[in-house]
């Protein structure tokens, strides 16, 4: 493994007095004129993150629960990537990256790589287990930035082939979601050597001119799901994809207008009754947030959309791929749609709850689709 460094993390007292500093001295806007997330994150909700953020949140912890899997540092295509190596203590155990999007982190994946990694200490069967690779994308988290213009999807595909071969991997398997599933669905039409399936939570396909003319009910679902992104839902991409240098000064200097961007999308794009909190925990969130803040990302983050939102859906996938479908995915394409893509779709499943973030919301029920899938690919 040459120029694999470990990677502690020990965030300066002073950086983290900098964050209360200014959020103490946050200047906030007037209240929406509405009663519910419709015009963005609304104050109420916001002011009570941040209180907590200031005065109930511990980094620390989430500080010391990413040192204690394992972090390390190694570079890859000449940029330094930052990830979790987990590796499990079962003979046989296969080989599995996991690519997490915007606006989430690694933090989408603590809750799964244990019982993943050892799934005997977690109720389940050594045959199931993995070792467990989550890096961090390109310009997120600790990550190093790009300086110049070329990180795009494509390459970060061809990227993570070569982690798995530094780290002695001569077969293994992808899984992601968001970003991380467009990265995947790139490597499993990519193809590379000792890639042997992929499975994502997020059904990359669109429709032929004769599913607009004739669309079945299920179909019109699919076209509904996409009319409401586009008027409602899209403005973040827009933007991220035009201009995120523009959005960045303000991301990357006011801790507040960081967690408004972040924060609506834990709202929208969970299943939730109402709140993110229903979803994910008031820590995580702010775990993730953390991730963004500390390592001043929000510009180099951004930049991914400018880099590749016209990308999204890679060709052809010959190798064995699996999907699981979650009700409250931002598009859920049929599976038809999908089959014409994805020649050799070995696993199919329609889950009854979760979002987005399938494994941050629904840890149990990710590990299980994991583990079912490439089961067929071991």
């Amino acid at each position: 493994m040459t120029d694999i460094r470990p990677f502690t993390l020990a965030i300066p007292d002073d950086q983290l007095d900098d964050l209360n500093r200014r959020i103490d001295a946050t200047r906030w806007p007037d209240k929406e004129t509405v009663d519910d997330w419709s015009q963005g994150t609304p104050l109420a909700a916001l002011r009570g993150l941040v209180e907590y953020w200031r005065d109930g949140y511990d980094w620390r912890a989430c500080e010391a629960r990413l040192n204690g899997f394992g972090q390390f540092i190694t570079e890859v295509d000449g940029l330094d990537i930052h990830f979790l190596h987990v590796k499990s203590p079962h003979q046989g155990a296969m080989p599995l990256i996991l690519t997490h999007g915007w606006p989430g982190s690694v933090i989408e994946f603590l809750d799964v790589i244990a019982p993943l990694a050892d799934p005997v200490a977690h109720g389940g069967r050594a045959e199931d287990a993995f070792h467990v690779v989550v890096p961090s994308l390109p310009g997120y988290g600790f990550s190093a930035k790009a300086t110049e213009a070329g990180w795009n999807i494509e390459r970060i595909a061809a990227a993570w082939p070569l982690l798995m071969r530094k780290l002695g991997y001569d077969r293994w398997v992808a899984q992601g979601g968001d970003w991380g599933a467009i990265v995947t669905n790139r490597i499993g039409s990519d193809a590379p050597e000792g890639c042997a399936g992929i499975h994502v939570n997020l059904a990359l396909a669109g429709p032929t001119e004769e599913d607009q003319k004739n669309p079945t009910p299920e179909e019109l679902k699919a076209f509904e799901r996409m009319k409401y992104y586009q008027d409602w839902d899209s403005g973040y991409s827009k933007q991220q994809s035009t201009r995120p240098q523009s959005l960045g000064y303000g991301l990357v200097d006011s801790p507040v207008g960081l967690a408004g961007w972040i924060y609506e999308k834990m709202w929208s794009w969970t299943d939730n009754q109402g709140k993110p909190e229903d979803a994910l925990s008031r820590d995580t969130i702010l775990d993730n947030i953390m991730l963004y803040w500390l390592t001043a990302s929000g510009a180099s983050s951004a930049r991914l959309y400018w880099e590749s939102f016209g990308q999204l859906i890679p060709g052809d996938i010959l190798i064995p791929s699996g999907i699981s479908n979650f009700p409250k995915e931002i598009s859920r394409s049929p599976r038809h749609w999908v089959e014409r893509r994805l020649k050799n779709l070995v696993y199919w499943n329609d889950l009854d709850k979760g979002g987005h973030f399938a494994a941050w919301e629904q840890p149990a029920v990710f590990i299980d689709e994991v583990r079912k899938c490439f089961a067929l690919m071991r």
